[in-house]
């Protein structure tokens, strides 16, 4: 399939694998959350054992000068539940409008979901955590939400935006919430974003916004509705000057799977995207290899979007 945005990955091979055997992430691991402080690349990911159905995640750290080649922490995992039932899901860092890092009092503050899949109860809920050096993060929160998946978070002013999946019920669609605090959050009656393009099949995740240019951006994933690729995974793209209403490219999809790559020739989403100095993106995401899905998500892969790219209606 041709994308109608040109990112270009810079290698073949995967940022992140698989952990060893025994390690924490041996098995799946997804969900990068990556920033660039201080001349280093960090990313937050989520990483289990065990068969897909008995899966807990916690959160992994990996490092990198270059953004491309990552090496894990030696205190990885860095965050888990003590109940050792309930995953770390999806992390989403408090960022500034364009995409960086923000940090309050000197802290960094994490929203993620969790849900507890030995138990099969399938209810997703919003948590936090705060860090002052990204190793050692404080307890999860209580649920500061419900129903809640994959969520981006920016502070603009005094007010915190966040988009995320409502998992409630299908067809999953985005939702709206705004905040004082970061703690409380009010959440938009209406969806934000549904499924209505044709490439779109059954759901609709992994939202993540950032600003340029006095607008509001977002790549998001879906499945692809093409014969045969029910369960293969695409990126779209859409734009918005409020946040709340928004138009789709109408090229989507955008970025998806490469098939040379074993690795990830069936599932690329769950990004984290950051616009680097010179005003190119770079994306990190998490990929998987074709059914039967003994990993849920198998590898990290990278690609950037050069400032000079063709990428249809960014600004």
């Amino acid at each position: 399939m041709r994308y109608s945005q040109n990112w270009i990955r810079e290698r073949d091979e995967p940022c992140i694998s698989l952990g060893e055997p025994g390690a924490f992430d041996d098995r799946h691991v997804f969900a990068p959350c990556v920033a660039h402080e201080s001349g280093e690349y960090r990313m937050w990911y989520s990483g289990s054992r065990a068969e897909v159905a008995e899966r807990v995640f916690a959160l992994g750290l990996a490092v990198s000068n270059d953004g491309v080649h990552f090496s894990r922490h030696t205190n990885s995992p860095v965050l888990k539940f003590p109940d050792n039932t309930h995953s770390i899901l999806t992390p989403s860092l408090l960022r500034n409008p364009d995409g960086s890092v923000l940090r309050e009092s000197g802290k960094l503050r994490l929203w993620f979901s969790s849900c507890d899949f030995p138990s099969r109860d399938p209810l997703h809920t919003l948590h936090e955590s705060s860090s002052q050096d990204g190793t050692s993060w404080s307890d999860p929160s209580r649920p500061l939400l419900e129903n809640v998946y994959a969520p981006s978070v920016i502070r603009e002013g005094d007010r915190y935006h966040m988009w995320f999946t409502d998992v409630g019920e299908e067809p999953w669609c985005f939702r709206y919430a705004e905040s004082i605090n970061g703690v409380d959050w009010e959440v938009r009656e209406e969806p934000v974003l549904k499924l209505n393009q044709e490439w779109e099949h059954q759901r609709l995740f992994y939202p993540t916004v950032l600003k340029r240019s006095a607008k509001f951006l977002m790549w998001y994933g879906s499945y692809s509705n093409s014969p045969g690729e029910e369960m293969t995974t695409a990126l779209g793209f859409a734009k918005s000057t409020d946040g709340i209403h928004w138009a789709k490219n109408p090229g989507n999809p955008v970025f998806g799977p490469e098939p040379r790559h074993d690795w990830e020739s069936h599932y690329t989403t769950s990004q984290s995207i950051l616009q680097l100095p010179d005003g190119s993106l770079r994306i990190w995401y998490a990929a998987r290899l074709k059914p039967p899905f003994v990993h849920k998500y198998f590898a990290i892969g990278t690609a950037k979007l050069t400032s000079t790219s063709p990428v249809g209606p960014l600004d």
